[in-house]
């Protein structure tokens, strides 16, 4: 079958830093599915249907990526798509502290499972997803961060709701 990974995410929106640490995971890995989380514990801007569409249109070039939407345990996702490894991006010191202990939380559920981090390019090192909707939501300009798509996604949905 071949090595395969999931990416898991809420991707809300995806941007250029999730493309990165995607197509640099897709060099390791045979598969790599990309996992798009249905419910975070956070206030979503898109709905996981617009999420789970962006990331395709993202990744769609790359042909070992899938997408696919999930909700439950991650570790239970993987399970049943198969792979043993979760992947995991680090950006700054901090995402460490957290993917460290959700990397043995993890391997205490499902101890089968590895989590391998992937550090950002540098380029992408101020880029989250919160971030981006912040400067998106007053204006500015996302377009050195996400792709064209997403910048007219975050135009759209923010008249949305001025509206």
């Amino acid at each position: 079958m071949g090595s395969r990974a999931v990416y898991p995410g809420s991707f809300d929106p995806i941007h250029n830093g999730h493309i990165d640490i995607a197509t640099r995971a897709a060099r390791i890995f045979d598969i790599v599915i990309v996992g798009v989380y249905d419910l975070p514990k956070k206030k979503l801007l898109f709905d996981v249907d617009e999420r789970l569409e962006m990331a395709k249109q993202a990744l769609y070039p790359i042909h070992n990526i899938q997408v696919a939407k999930f909700s439950g345990f991650t570790v239970d996702y993987a399970r049943e798509v198969g792979a043993t490894v979760l992947v995991r991006g680090l950006r700054v010191f901090s995402d460490f502290e957290f993917e460290f202990r959700m990397g043995l939380a993890n391997k205490r559920l499902a101890a089968e499972i590895e989590t391998v981090s992937i550090m950002t390019d540098e380029k992408h090192i101020a880029i989250s997803s919160s971030t981006i909707r912040e400067i998106a939501e007053l204006g500015g300009d996302v377009s050195s961060m996400v792709p064209p798509f997403v910048a007219e996604a975050l135009v759209r949905r923010f008249q949305e709701q001025r509206r």
